[in-house]
């Protein structure tokens, strides 16, 4: 029996990277495919709801600055997430790079880290989708009165209940949530192409909505709502009775503390760019493509984040914000409606680019996750059937399946609020680790061929890597004690069933592991003495 710390040859994981035929993924992306999936993954929860809570809750106006922390994380991560991807176009993700890298058992941390990235964020968008089609039906119906509304107790878990017009209403089950779920986890299984053509769809009408809102609130911009650009340690936030709704003498929540905790609360907003790195094994030219996926997402989606950010706190004051019964999760509709007279149409418009956006957040978890579950399932970490494809589709339907009902269930029956910032931690965990592998990489295999190089990153001087891992390391202490303590015994859950299962069943840990035979000599990486 091997040691839980031994790692996956990187010439077995070229090797898959390059195989053909009968069980491999299919390479049917372009970089456009990549970076609308980065963009389609990013663009969505974050944005919308996000921005208004950091705001609220931490960062004040200087939420563009918390956008602007969070994206320098993400920067360095990225460009180590470029490397990886661009050096071994395998699917996995973080999980398969820390294989090579780092060992087994921090393989098995990533994979499991990443399940509340992807499956856990995908039920909590899909819960949230729910709540925003609710909104959007309840629009129409004031205008249109034939169309109806879905009723309290089909569109709310059952552990949640509200007072409405005077009477007390209690949820069943989350329907829209499960049909969301279900009818992308059927897209996936039908395939990737059409999948990317789905998403790059939804791309261009929510991105189109966002810029439509910032050109159109810039307008609107109150030079008051800017001032002070920090919360103060004293501020208190008081509802329209008097009663204190929030205060902020926490280290975090208010000055400079506050940019940093309103940046893990936005970092949520930016997951995504890393999805595009599970679909590397089905790029068309991953050494070309996955970089400009990667950081071409990233990079567009920051602008869109600054400025949307700026325009939002400039048209309402982050005090309303920080009243539930003004902004709340329909912040951004709120601050239209309130303080854009003429433009309620756009409230309406914002509506429908929330549950786009949410879409194809949806898909694109839930397409990274499979992908996850597909390269552990093939090194005998999770069950086989994780690892098999369709015979027609070519794409990890059982995988697809599973999830459909995990995460179905998920979303029909636990309220949205549970989940909190775990995906969040999920996600910087596997930052904090990706970085470090590249640096790692460096130092144990200097003259494997890059194709692409985040730059001051050699082994003697890993600048990028190191403060990939120090910034996200920072955002992961900024998150509340209650997600750090949820996600430590997620974490202990999974050594658990790690060496319950993982390690009895692991093809490393048996001697099985391979160089497959079946390979397409074209796509193979070759050596490039200028990438050395």
């Amino acid at each position: 029996m091997a040691s839980i710390f031994a790692k996956k040859p990187l010439a077995v994981l070229l090797g898959e990277a390059n195989s053909t035929g009968h069980g491999t993924l299919q390479r049917t992306l372009g970089a456009g495919n990549l970076v609308a999936l980065g963009v389609g993954a990013i663009i969505g929860a974050g944005l919308f709801v996000r921005t208004a809570a950091a705001a609220a809750q931490a960062s004040g106006p200087g939420v563009t600055l918390a956008f602007i922390l969070a994206a320098f994380g993400c920067v360095f991560a990225g460009l180590c997430y470029a490397e990886f991807a661009a050096m071994i176009p395998i699917a996995g993700s973080a999980y398969t790079y820390a294989y090579t890298t780092m060992g087994e058992f921090v393989a098995w941390v990533i994979g499991w880290a990443l399940i509340m990235e992807y499956a856990l964020g995908a039920a909590t968008v899909s819960i949230a989708w729910s709540e925003y089609l609710n909104k959007l039906l309840d629009t129409v119906h004031q205008s249109f009165p034939a169309v109806g509304t879905i009723p309290y107790n089909l569109s709310h878990s059952p552990f949640e209940h509200a007072v409405i017009n005077g009477v007390a209403q209690h949820g069943l089950v989350n329907l829209p949530a499960l049909f969301i779920i279900v009818m992308l986890s059927l897209l996936l299984v039908k395939g990737t192409q059409e999948s990317a053509m789905f998403n790059a769809v939804i791309v261009v009408l929510k991105v189109l909505i966002v810029v439509v809102f910032i050109a159109v609130g810039w307008q609107f911009i109150n030079p008051a709502n800017h001032t002070p650009y920090l919360i103060p340690a004293d501020a208190v936030v008081k509802n329209a009775a008097g009663e204190v709704v929030r205060t902020y003498e926490s280290w975090n929540k208010h000055g400079l503390g506050g940019v940093l905790g309103g940046a893990g609360i936005v970092f949520f907003a930016f997951i995504g760019f890393d999805a595009v790195s599970t679909a590397a094994q089905e790029a068309k030219n991953p050494k070309r493509d996955m970089p400009i996926g990667i950081l071409g997402s990233l990079a567009i989606c920051t602008v869109l984040y600054i400025l949307f950010g700026h325009v939002l706190t400039g048209v309402a004051s982050w005090r309303e914000f920080a009243d539930p019964a003004l902004g709340g999760e329909a912040s951004v509709a709120y601050a239209i409606r309130a303080h854009m007279p003429g433009y309620g149409w756009l409230a309406t418009a914002v509506t429908v680019g929330i549950l786009l956006g949410f879409t194809s957040v949806i898909l694109v978890m839930l397409m990274g996750q499979s992908r996850v579950f597909f390269s552990m399932a093939k090194d005998g970490l999770m069950p086989k059937a994780f690892s098999e494809l369709h015979p027609r589709f070519n794409t990890p339907y059982k995988s697809n399946l599973m999830l459909m009902v995990f995460v179905g269930l998920f979303a029909a029956f636990v309220p949205g609020s549970l989940a909190g910032d775990l995906t969040s931690f999920g996600t910087l965990l596997a930052f904090v680790l990706v970085s470090l592998g590249v640096w790692i990489m460096r130092k144990s295999d200097p003259d494997q061929p890059r194709p692409f190089r985040a730059p001051l990153s050699s082994a003697s001087f890993p600048l990028v890597p190191i403060m990939g891992a120090l910034v996200c390391t920072g955002l992961i202490i900024g998150l509340d004690s209650f997600t750090l303590q949820v996600a430590v015994g997620w974490m202990l859950l999974g050594f658990i069933v790690y060496f319950l299962y993982g390690k009895r069943n692991s093809m490393l840990q048996k001697g099985v592991v391979v160089v497959p035979t079946e390979m397409d000599e074209e796509a193979f990486i070759k050596p490039d003495s200028h990438n050395r």
